[in-house]
């Protein structure tokens, strides 16, 4: 895998044109974060390599994340270059291969695992779970789990993974009409899980199951992709490097500049329940 067995060198602080951490170990400097050479010992997994997943993979790469394991099983089409990321030349490749290619020429030191899998699928969700545990590599298990899948069973699935791991993770999801979107913190028992209250449900009273209808195709803008993945891995760092507040809903609607703000508590009353079992935990 891209950047594994290699000895890395300490990250450098040294202000010179030449050191691709100068300006995150900054953040050190100014007081911001207290230990930033630690993102190096983290492992994150991004679920759903599309629109808001590979600019989330692309911003922890350049932020010098450990170890970053890709979900997706999609390839690369002409329909995807009104997105961020992805190149035309790409076409045909998987999204993990492709991603993988373009990330580790960003940045060798990250330790790059694809996965092209179908996590609602039954053998994909048993092999998505084992990885979170280990990786391809038989490494550690991870840190978070960023889903930014675009159809409702995916996110139950990564749900229901996430509650039978006890592992926390983030949400995200843009609008079928690509105007709006959001984030959401979910940490087991502590925090409302996906079959709570979903939160586009919270956010609008719209049933997100029909948000990915037959024969309707959704639109997509880079900008909104681009800022729900930059407010997803905001709200990630923060959550990896213990600083500043991290969100429970963040909602965003780009026409009238709204951010709603809000905690999700956990529903007594869940219809999982695996979600009572860890709230009673």
């Amino acid at each position: 895998m891209a950047g594994e067995g290699r000895q890395l060198a300490p990250m450098s602080a040294e202000v010179v044109d030449s050191n691709p951490y100068s300006r995150l170990m900054a953040l050190q400097r100014m007081g911001v974060v207290e230990d930033y050479e630690s993102i190096r010992s983290k492992t994150v997994a991004i679920v759903g390599m599309g629109g808001v997943g590979s600019v989330a993979a692309e911003m922890l790469t350049r932020c010098g994340i450990g170890r970053l394991l890709m979900y997706d099983y999609d390839s690369v089409e002409l329909a995807n270059m009104n997105r961020l990321f992805f190149r035309p030349e790409q076409c045909g490749l998987t999204k993990t291969e492709a991603a993988a290619q373009t990330l580790s020429g960003i940045n060798p030191d990250v330790a790059l695992e694809p996965f092209t899998m179908n996590v609602t699928s039954v053998s994909g969700f048993e092999a998505f779970k084992a990885s979170l545990c280990h990786g391809s590599s038989q490494q550690s298990r991870v840190d978070l789990v960023l889903s930014c899948v675009d159809n409702y069973e995916a996110r139950l699935s990564v749900n229901q993974a996430c509650l039978e791991l006890n592992q926390g993770w983030m949400e995200s999801g843009v609008s079928e009409d690509a105007v709006s979107g959001h984030i959401q913190t979910l940490v087991p028992g502590r925090d409302a899980c996906f079959a709570c209250v979903p939160p586009l449900v919270v956010a609008s009273g719209i049933d997100e199951r029909t948000l990915k209808r037959e024969g309707v195709c959704a639109a997509s803008l880079p900008t909104t992709m681009g800022i729900v993945a930059g407010l997803l891995v905001q709200n990630a760092l923060k959550h990896l490097l213990s600083f500043g507040q991290v969100t429970g809903y963040l909602g965003y609607s780009s026409l009238k500049d709204f951010f709603p703000r809000m905690d999700i508590k956990p529903n007594p009353g869940c219809a999982n329940a695996l979600c009572r079992q860890r709230q009673a935990e």
